[in-house]
Parts: C-alpha cells; structure tokens; sequence
C-alpha cells in the first residue's frame, strides 16, 4: 500500500484504471455497458485526507476479512458459503482493485458457464446423463428389493 498504488500523487487521487493485460475488450461493447472505473469508492471526504483514508481501508479489509473467514467456515458446515465468500471479496472490491479485478474475473467465468450451460446441446447431453443415472439407481433399488424384501422398521426381530 504506497502512494502509487493508491493512487495518490501530489496529494489528488487519480481514478486511473491500470493495464490489466486484457486487450479484448469486444465484450463490454456486445452487453452495451462499460466496465466500471477501477479504484476506491470512498467518500470524497475521507479521500482528502491521506490517514482517514488509510485507515478506511484498513477497515474495509478487517470486515471484508471477517466475511471472507466466515464463509470459509461455512464450507464444509451448512450455509450458503461461496456465496458468503465471494460477498466478502466484493466488500474489498469496494476499496481495492486487485478485488475488483477479481470479481470481474469471476463474473466473466459464471457468465460463460451460464451460456456453456444454456446451449441446447450441452442441456440434452445433462438430461440424457440424469435420466441413465436414475434408471442406473432404480434398477440397483429393484435387486435390492427383490433380493431382500422391504422390512418395515416395526417389524424387525430382535
């Protein structure tokens, strides 16, 4: 975090994006909007001074921190965990570009699947694999069943 990264020079914040290394940018112009300014997104007010501003994003990254370990916590018990992490990352977005660049990452990867997903061809291949896993679990219950019958549980000798 110096001054360059924050972009403060001479004591003004320039809002300018840094070069991602993405040349193509013939997307943003099919979905008809643009992508948005990179940068913090702090008031005005705590722009102009270096220390408020410091410390604001000391503690956009605490909280963004916390959310972040709370949905890591959340993986393997019940809860809504990538959801909780991928808000976290977007609190950070709000101050950080490297979480901004992140996020437009992410939501390039969950568009394209999206798409991938939607395709006609991609959509009867998952329903032809579900319906043969279905009859494949059936037909296993069926032996089952006729192998061992169906004991109620009321029923079972002691």
């Amino acid at each position: 975090m110096n001054a360059e990264s924050d972009g403060w020079q001479m004591g003004t914040v320039t809002p300018t994006p840094p070069d991602t290394g993405d040349t193509d940018t013939g997307d943003t112009e099919e979905r008809g909007k643009a992508e948005p300014v990179l940068g913090s997104r702090a008031p005005h007010f705590i722009k102009r001074s270096r220390a408020l501003h410091l410390s604001w994003q000391v503690g956009v990254f605490v909280v963004g921190l916390a959310v972040v370990i709370v949905g890591i916590i959340m993986l393997p018990l019940p809860g809504p965990g990538w959801l909780v992490i991928f808000g976290g990352i977007g609190i950070w977005a709000t101050e950080f570009v490297w979480a901004q660049l992140v996020l437009r990452w992410t939501k390039r990867k969950v568009s394209e699947a999206t798409q991938r997903a939607l395709d006609s061809k991609v959509r009867r291949r998952n329903i032809i694999l579900t319906v043969i896993g279905l009859v494949i679990v059936a037909a296993a219950l069926a032996v089952y069943v006729w192998k061992f019958g169906i004991v109620m549980p009321w029923k079972i000798d002691e």
